[in-house]
């Protein structure tokens, strides 16, 4: 045979595979209907690996046995989609309100003064006082005991990746993110006086900062100290007497009295960090377009590649899954995953039902844009 005879057979065999597929997904709404007439869970004991288990035996072929296995637990896994949209009921509440960014009196981030933490939660909330708190975790303490109506937070640069403490503390703290709000970061080296490179003992600033730069500070051989934000290394530099400097916005150097011995020292010229928005109680704004939520799932062969297909099914586009290890002594990870969706769409609704009720653990986080 030809190529072009190949492919036709190989078109053959396809519509055939097709039909028994619809047939077999007919045959699992029956099985839907009748859990569901029964009380009975989408997933039931080891039936899944009994049929894996049968199938590779049938496959007579010790080289295709993991393929046919990939193949029917996607299959399977196409099946418990649709019973879980059949049986699981499409009546979490998810009860919210529509923000107020207008109305808020009060709002906290971290830092002081001249922080970029300070410039995003200008952006959202004007010239409304903002109550600065020592660390990250006072934001979230401050937010979920009701302290604060709004905390503003870094949660990823597009040079240094994400701030990771940002990322733990959600899995810690029940808060939900309202709003994300991206900014252009403009990093310069000041000191209190004008220096050479060569006269600076030290560089002050973020952590996120300082990576953010690291190809300046690595080209001019620059020691660094870690500070809890880029206004605090600020503040700090204008206070001493030693030759140090800091980096940190042209507007935050000019704020605190220091000179501008290098401007535009980002690694990449177009830097930017997207910061969140965080409430106690739940509140998506119309037009929201972005659902974010948390999750855990087993140490089994193939489970992430599953998780992703359930997004596929259900046609939602992933736009960012970041994993954080759990922190208790094992080596279990906290995936989060932003994808496109609006909580008020049934099917983003059911989504989150079906993943809520078949995962090792599950958290909504929010809809945002």
């Amino acid at each position: 045979m030809d190529l072009q005879q190949l492919r036709d057979r190989i078109d053959n065999v396809d519509e055939k595979i097709l039909s028994l597929f619809l047939e077999r997904m007919e045959l699992c709404k029956g099985v839907a209907d009748y859990k569901k007439a029964n009380n009975l869970p989408v997933y039931q004991g080891n039936r899944e690996q009994q049929v894996i288990d049968r199938i590779k035996a049938l496959t007579g072929d010790k080289e295709l046995e993991n393929g046919t296995a990939a193949l029917f637990t996607s299959i399977m896994d196409i099946s418990k989609s649709l019973q879980s949209r059949s049986i699981i009921s499409d009546n979490d509440s998810y009860g919210f309100v529509s923000p107020d960014f207008e109305g808020a009196e009060t709002i906290a981030c971290q830092g002081i003064s001249g922080a970029n933490s300070e410039t995003a939660a200008r952006h959202l909330f004007g010239d409304k006082k903002i109550r600065f708190m020592r660390t990250f975790e006072d934001v979230f303490k401050a937010v979920e005991s009701g302290e604060v109506q709004y905390g503003v937070l870094p949660i990823h640069n597009s040079t240094a990746g994400s701030v990771t403490a940002v990322y733990d503390l959600m899995a810690k703290y029940s808060v939900y993110i309202v709003r994300t709000i991206c900014l252009d970061i403009n990093h310069c080296l000041a000191a209190r006086t004008m220096l050479s490179t060569n006269e600076i003992g030290c560089v002050c600033s973020h952590p996120q900062a300082l990576a953010q730069c690291s190809e300046f500070i690595a080209q001019n051989r620059l020691h660094t100290s870690d500070y809890g934000n880029t206004a605090m290394a600020a503040k700090s530099v204008a206070r001493s007497t030693e030759k140090i400097a800091a980096v940190c916005s042209p507007e935050c150097a000019q704020q605190h009295g220091l000179q501008i011995i290098a401007e535009d020292i980002a690694d990449s010229p177009l830097n930017r960090t997207k910061f969140i928005c965080i409430s106690r109680e739940l509140q998506v704004a119309d037009g929201s377009n972005t659902i974010s939520v948390m999750l855990k799932i087993p140490h089994t062969e193939g489970s992430l590649y599953r998780l992703l297909g359930k997004f596929m099914i259900s046609g939602m586009n992933l736009s960012k899954i970041e994993s954080r290890p759990v922190k208790d002594g094992s080596f279990d990870v906290m995936f989060y995953l932003d994808f496109s969706g609006n909580i008020a769409d049934p099917e983003v609704r059911m989504l989150l039902s079906d993943m809520a009720a078949n995962l090792e653990y599950f958290r909504f986080l929010g809809n945002f844009n």
